[in-house]
């Protein structure tokens, strides 16, 4: 089972789930947990491979993993702590775990917020997907690590944030690397469902207004979208949550108790 951490709130039946993103790990929600177990229930999760998540002997010989078994793992551990219903807060790629684990659990969630929500990969993505593809094999991993938040993450002021999700990565063995970069190719098919079905649960996307490679295909996502709302934080990249952490806890969490 995966690494998790709850903060119980003793006046609340409300659950509040983080999902991190590749690379990262619960610990990238150290400016949320402090405001937000003053109103939830809190649940942080490290994925598998990540953070304080050391796989078991099967999990390590499986050279293939794919968003359906990786979404399972959360729900096991909602399961175990016997969560019927919980809202869901993820970044990046969380947003994709998120997103599949609706699809498939949908009674399972009250409401999504996705910070630096991943709903198409743009051509520049791609091409750069390609380049660490032919080169994987034959440079360390950190290294294209530091390419991809670089490109994803490239204004100075997103520099906290690059370093942030570094140093987790740096966690990470090669081969546990290797099997979350083979997911990309599971990526586009899965991401071109999502935009093709709205699902009746509310959504609330934070975007930097820096997000260049993801925010254009959100704002088209939300316009489409009956359920869905757009949160834009200037002068922010990718990672919010780290970014604009003030203004992150106080939208969220108001939208999270209108929910409620």
């Amino acid at each position: 089972m995966l690494n998790y951490i709850t903060h119980l709130h003793s006046g609340s039946q409300t659950w509040v789930t983080f999902v991190h993103g590749a690379g990262g790990s619960s610990s990238i929600w150290y400016k949320q947990v402090r405001e937000f177990k003053k109103h939830f229930n809190v649940l942080l999760l490290d994925l598998r491979g990540h953070g304080k998540s050391k796989l078991s002997l099967g999990d390590a010989l499986d050279e293939k993993y794919d968003f359906d078994k990786i979404t399972h793992d959360i729900v096991e551990v909602i399961d175990f702590l016997e969560i019927e219903k919980s809202h869901f807060v993820g970044i990046s790629l969380g947003t994709v775990l998120i997103r599949n684990l609706a699809e498939k659990f949908p009674d399972r969630v009250a409401s999504m917020v996705m910070g630096g929500a991943i709903m198409r990969l743009d051509l520049r993505f791609r091409m750069l997907m390609a380049f660490g593809s032919l080169f994987r094999s034959l440079v360390p991993y950190i290294w294209l690590y530091r390419l991809f938040t670089f490109a994803i993450m490239p204004d100075s002021n997103h520099k906290e944030s690059r370093l942030l999700f570094v140093r987790e990565a740096k966690k990470l063995y090669q081969k546990e690397f290797d099997r979350w970069y083979r997911l990309g190719s599971q990526i586009n098919p899965l991401l071109r469902f999502f935009r093709s079905v709205d699902l009746k649960i509310p959504t609330l996307y934070v975007m930097g207004g820096e997000d260049y490679l993801f925010l254009p295909s959100v704002k088209k996502m939300v316009q489409k979208s009956k359920t869905s709302s757009l949160l834009l934080v200037e002068h922010c990249g990718h990672v919010v949550n780290v970014e604009q952490p003030k203004l992150f806890n106080d939208m969220v969490i108001g939208y999270l108790s209108q929910e409620n």
